[in-house]
């Protein structure tokens, strides 16, 4: 079991992330672990009313690659993750739900980071015109679950809230045999 030694030290702190070296003990010695520090996040699965997804696209440049995605962003200081989803849902596509379930919070990647994220699930969609920020390209598309299969079953990398999501999504929506 490891724990702390002492107070972790901030080391780089940006716009988006921190990070923080933390002196600890593992097994009796002493070593040191990185942390990623970020603010939660949100992800939305938004479906249609004809049980299609929202799904959006746009370029990550830490990868160098646009990826499929679902809609999603940090919450802001002060915000409620809810109210987050809700933003984020508007802002990056258009749409607004009139119902909301909180499905999963979890770790994407805890070996280095203490970002947490928090899964939504938006029906009772209603569309109107995105508001995205003024540095970001998104495409928004709905796709139906043949279309989310073929995307799963062509091996390319994936953002892990999409991962999450669309596997909740599938298991909800069909029989486990068919996939």
């Amino acid at each position: 079991m490891e724990e702390a030694n002492g107070p972790g030290q901030t080391v780089f702190s940006g716009r988006a992330v921190s990070v923080r070296v933390d002196p600890v003990k593992v097994a009796g010695r002493t070593s040191t672990r990185e942390v990623v520090q970020r603010v939660p996040a949100v992800g939305i699965l938004a479906e249609t009313d004809d049980h299609r997804l929202v799904v959006i696209q746009q370029y990550r440049w830490a990868v160098q690659q646009w990826l499929w995605e679902l809609p999603a962003g940090k919450v802001d200081a002060d915000e409620e993750p809810l109210a987050a989803a809700v933003r984020e849902l508007k802002e990056e596509t258009g749409y607004r739900a009139n119902q909301w379930q909180l499905i999963y919070r979890f770790y994407p990647s805890p070996g280095y980071t203490n970002e947490e994220i928090y899964l939504f699930y938006a029906t009772g969609l209603d569309a109107d015109l995105a508001q995205p920020e003024p540095d970001e390209d998104i495409r928004v598309e709905s796709w139906d679950k043949d279309r989310i299969c073929d995307i799963l079953k062509a091996t390319q990398p994936l953002n892990a809230i999409w991962l999450v999501g669309i596997h909740w999504w599938l298991a909800k929506n069909t029989d486990k045999h068919s996939l």
